[in-house]
């Protein structure tokens, strides 16, 4: 059996991969550019939510609990529109450095997962291309499967959710390929 301590490189060069891979598919590649589009008079939408001094955190319109999306008053408002799921963030410039530190911890996190299940599973001395499956696998469901929820419940477009895959996949090819490079 393999130690999990034994794998602190591959579950760090992993983790320095996936980063990195992410950052040249924002920055470089840049085809998550349309994820989000632009409401019109979008001015006036930010001044017209603005005096309700809104906390940070996710809100639905209109919100309801089972027994009132019954009420024909509910659904009258859904009928209305529009329907939403919004989430809120602080005022003021976005806080890269806190968020990408967040997500080198979750890039950790998943290589941990996948670390974890293969120290369990496969021998010191496995073949490459054993662990490359495994660890790609295992680091593929941490990366995208959480994702089509959202898609499911909250009509995240489509389309988002396929490139975030796509991401995911090379996410746990890379994730995969240090494994199985750096198996003891």
């Amino acid at each position: 059996m393999v130690t999990l301590a034994s794998l602190w490189l591959p579950i760090l060069v992993a983790a320095i991969l996936v980063f990195g891979a992410s950052y040249a598919i924002h920055m470089v590649l840049r085809y998550h550019r349309t994820d989000f589009r632009k409401i019109p008079a979008e001015d006036a939408a930010m001044d017209a939510l603005r005096p309700f001094n809104l906390s940070p955190g996710d809100y639905h319109i209109p919100a309801g609990s089972p027994e009132t999306m019954r009420d024909p008053a509910f659904i009258a408002k859904m009928k209305k529109g529009p329907v939403l799921t919004m989430t809120v963030f602080p005022s003021g410039p976005v806080q890269m450095g806190s968020r990408l530190a967040w997500w080198f911890v979750f890039c950790l996190v998943v290589s941990l997962f996948a670390a974890y299940l293969a120290s369990r599973t496969l021998p010191a001395g496995a073949p490459y291309m054993g662990v490359f499956r495994f660890t790609s696998t295992v680091a593929f469901v941490g990366y995208v499967l959480a994702n089509w929820p959202n898609t499911i419940w909250f009509n995240r477009a489509w389309q988002t959710n396929v490139k975030n895959t796509i991401d995911g996949l090379v996410y746990g090819l890379l994730t995969g390929g240090a494994f199985g490079w750096l198996w003891p």
